[in-house]
């Protein structure tokens, strides 16, 4: 990923997280705003990467929004061959569509998940998708 952009998107998030938590709307609403001008700027150029998408995603309140913007992030993560990302937005889906009653799309996007982890580092996302996936299957 372009430096210069995980720099910025690092910045927004800070910036996002702080607005958050200071409950200041406004401020908030203008950092995503930015972020969301720099996900359209870089798309389908060499500087689109899953990571300002999944980011934009995460700061979305619409849960419905939300899995759109996860789903674009998806398919960039999918390009370029990212078990990492492939797991860490398909384990988000599924998350925001236990949140919508969508137990099958939330079994869905686990298993999915659950293939691509299989491969990644992070053995507490390894472990986040296996037990949401078989708490959902018992359900």
């Amino acid at each position: 990923m372009n430096t210069k952009i995980y720099k910025r998107v690092l910045f927004l998030t800070d910036h996002l997280m702080a607005a958050a938590q200071e409950q200041d709307q406004a401020k908030f609403d203008g950092f995503y705003a930015e972020l969301k001008q720099l996900c359209e700027e870089n798309e389908n150029t060499d500087k689109d990467h899953p990571v300002q998408w999944e980011t934009l995603a995460d700061f979305t309140d619409d849960l419905t929004l939300a899995i759109t913007i996860y789903q674009q992030a998806l398919v960039k993560a999918e390009t370029i061959n990212s078990k990492d990302f492939r797991s860490s937005i398909g384990f988000s889906i599924a998350a925001l569509k236990v949140e919508l009653d969508d137990k099958p799309g939330a079994i869905e996007y686990l298993e999915q998940a659950k293939i691509s982890c299989n491969k990644i580092a992070d053995k507490e996302l390894k472990a986040e998708i296996h037990d949401l996936l078989e708490e959902l299957k018992l359900l």
